[in-house]
């Protein structure tokens, strides 16, 4: 007698189910009278002419960027702009030692202690340490995020600030036991 009355639950839950769905696909949804309410109001904007403007656009493939040319991925700051352009002083001599012009040299906070070559390829990879961290690069690869490594050489390898283009000279040092 339980199978049967096991049954003919399950065949109640079924009709429920079924009589929810119709009801659900036969009643009319509220997303269209709001879509024919849209429609009734859309007035199309007044142009006279809408053909292109080639004119316009030949101006624009013309036009030639004067601002400054900064990084924007770049967290440094910019480089200051000149309002005018520099007037041409004279020096006045200078008595002892000239001081360096330009930038700060590139600070590297790592040290080249060697470099391997694959015997197979011949690509070679510097090795860089920085406190207790060291570090294994081929030519392109970055160092602590901000050196691009341009190039390995015998005894130096070449070092370039991503955000700046400044390059630095690291010569081989014996690592300093810590």
């Amino acid at each position: 007698m339980s199978n049967r009355r096991n049954q003919i639950v399950f065949l109640t839950a079924l009709v429920v189910v079924f009589l929810f769905i119709v009801y659900r696909m036969t009643r009319s949804p509220e997303v269209a009278s709001v879509v024919s309410r849209a429609d009734e109001n859309f007035r199309p904007i007044a142009v006279e002419n809408p053909a292109l403007r080639l004119d316009l656009l030949e101006r624009l493939k013309k036009l030639q960027y004067e601002g400054s040319h900064r990084n924007i991925f770049s967290s440094s700051a910019p480089p200051p702009v000149s309002a005018a352009p520099p007037v041409a002083a004279v020096p006045p001599p200078v008595v002892g030692p000239a001081a360096p012009q330009g930038p700060a040299p590139l600070v590297v906070p790592a040290t080249f202690y060697g470099y391997v070559t694959d015997a197979q390829t011949g690509a070679r990879r510097a090795f860089f340490i920085e406190g207790d961290n060291v570090y294994v690069l081929a030519v392109g690869e970055l160092l602590l995020g901000r050196f691009r490594l341009m190039q390995i050489g015998n005894s130096s390898v070449e070092l370039e600030e991503t955000s700046t283009g400044r390059r630095a000279t690291l010569t081989m040092e014996e690592p300093t036991p810590s």
